[in-house]
């Protein structure tokens, strides 16, 4: 299981949000690029890059900074937050990024993820799963659709996708833990490659995670709380 550190952007800056609220913003570092050295000084195998920004308007708005990033590390990045056509997919790969995660247009605009599955290979794709009471929410987090969680990925991978990165919006930011039983029924009714994310705040949540056979877990505010060390994570783990 891969320990990866996240990195949300809003305004240039490192930022998390409570639940996705835009409205609950914490401020923990005007400086991405040095929070990104830290991570890959502390053994990250990647970086998560979410632009905020594009996420809520479907405009990117922070590539210069994921650019100065993308040419400053040499630890993969795996980046989404606005990307809803295949010039932004192109532009983003083009910057070196190693993944792209689509969010929205993978309910909106489903050929483009396929295009893209053909395009860059399905190892470049995630389909980011963002969740609120069990459907699938768009837009940066502010619109919820009919769509469940595993409607929506048993429909990505008749498309190619093969990884997937899901998120309870409920416990993200909040430290408490990930929804483990979701994260468990995502695996044994689906045949993907799952990312969890959101609430995870200790190694014994990770340790849990691993065990249910998940491929990569995302930390955010616990890494800059310091309820979780990042390194002692990737060693215990």
């Amino acid at each position: 299981m891969e320990i990866i550190p996240s990195i949300d952007l809003r305004g240039g800056k490192c930022v998390r949000l409570y639940q996705g609220d835009y409205d609950k913003e914490t401020v923990y570092s005007d400086d991405p690029l040095g929070v990104a050295l830290r991570w890959q000084e502390m053994g990250a195998p990647r970086v998560h890059i979410v632009d905020l920004d594009g996420a809520a308007s479907g405009t990117q708005a922070n590539l210069e900074v994921l650019k100065f990033i993308g040419s400053s590390i040499n630890v993969p990045l795996q980046v989404g937050g606005g990307i809803r056509d295949m010039g932004s997919a192109e532009n983003v790969i083009g910057m070196g990024v190693q993944r792209i995660v689509f969010g929205t247009s993978a309910l909106e605009n489903p050929s483009l993820v396929e295009q893209a599955c053909r395009r860059f290979g399905t190892d470049a794709i995630v389909v980011g799963v963002d969740a609120k009471d069990g459907l699938v929410a768009t837009r940066g987090w502010r619109k919820t659709s009919s769509t469940t969680v595993l409607n929506l990925i048993h429909q990505m991978t008749t498309l190619g996708v093969k990884r997937f990165l899901y998120t309870d919006i409920s416990r993200d930011g909040t430290l408490s833990e990930p929804n483990f039983q979701a994260i468990e029924e995502i695996i044994k009714e689906c045949a993907v490659a799952l990312i969890a994310s959101g609430g995870v705040s200790s190694l014994e949540h990770l340790k849990h995670l691993d065990s249910l056979g998940v491929d990569g877990a995302i930390i955010g505010k616990a890494l800059y709380t310091g309820d979780i060390d990042l390194r002692e994570a990737i060693a215990k783990t």
